[in-house]
């Protein structure tokens, strides 16, 4: 029993050692994104309204030609906490929409029409086989919470300083490197495009930003890299499109909690304080 027990333990340790010498190899695959200067950071960080603005411009003009947003509705533009277009300026959006609603008609028939401001934005393609058609086999992923759904692996000790810092921009900060992390002058399996932040180094997506690209009304610089943080930004709202009232509130919550724990310690000092015993 006891020989059994030492082979299995001796097995766990050899497949530890072993591993720990493929955990470099494997970290050296994706290179950790820059830290990027986020307005959303932090326990009192808001979003830029003006950044939304522009980053859904982008998003528009330029990602979604393949990408959709399922989740998000013309109506969220307008909402609070978000890029705060006015409800003429939605809808508006909405009606000179590229892409149409998708239904069944009246005669039980696929139909097409304009958007509204109720409908949820409408992707490039109608379903997935198309969208893999399209694109050589793979369908482009949606973007709704793809900040939540892409991050990067701290590891040690970094991950225990990130509960300290608060730091929550993982994702932020990787999609922001992808989009600007394209070299030349690598070889690549045909169909594939280096990038340097991507696991692996070798994704189907094209370098898609280009400086220029977008015409931005506010004189914000327009070149790739500010597009790139634009369009995070309004993607990191997609995903967490409460998340300055989920601040405001837990702050409040907090603040709360440490008054009721003062009241609560000087109340019990006033009703323990004839008790022998107590302080």
């Amino acid at each position: 029993m006891m020989k059994r027990f030492s082979l299995r333990m001796a097995a766990a340790g050899l497949t530890g050692l072993v591993m720990a010498s493929l955990a470099p190899a494997q970290a050296a695959e994706q290179l950790a994104p820059p830290r990027h200067t986020w307005s959303f950071a932090g326990v009192f960080g808001t979003f830029d309204r003006a950044q939304l603005q522009r980053g859904f411009q982008v998003y528009k003009e330029v990602c979604s030609a393949c990408h959709g947003v399922n989740l998000l509705s013309f109506r969220n533009l307008s909402q609070r906490g978000g890029p705060e277009f006015t409800a003429a300026q939605a809808a508006a959006i909405a009606a000179e929409w590229t892409h149409k609603v998708r239904e069944i008609g009246d005669d039980g028939q696929p139909a097409e029409r304009t958007p509204r401001l109720a409908d949820r934005i409408p992707g490039p393609f109608p379903n997935v086989k198309a969208a893999e058609a399209a694109n050589g086999g793979k369908a482009p992923p949606d973007l709704t919470l793809m900040p939540k759904a892409r991050s990067y692996e701290r590891g040690f000790p970094w991950f225990l300083t990130d509960i300290f810092t608060m730091y929550q921009e993982h994702g932020a900060d990787y999609v922001k490197a992808f989009l600007t992390g394209y070299e030349e002058g690598h070889e690549s399996p045909p169909g594939t495009h280096y990038n340097k932040y991507y696991p692996g180094n070798f994704v189907g997506m094209p370098n898609v930003l280009q400086d220029g690209q977008v015409t931005y009304s506010d004189g914000t610089p327009q070149t790739a890299r500010q597009y790139a943080a634009d369009v995070t930004a309004f993607l990191m709202w997609t995903a967490e499109p409460h998340m300055e009232q989920r601040k405001r509130i837990g702050f409040q919550v907090i603040l709360f909690l440490l008054v009721l724990g003062g009241l609560t310690y000087f109340t019990k000092k006033k009703v323990w304080k004839n008790v022998e015993g107590h302080a």
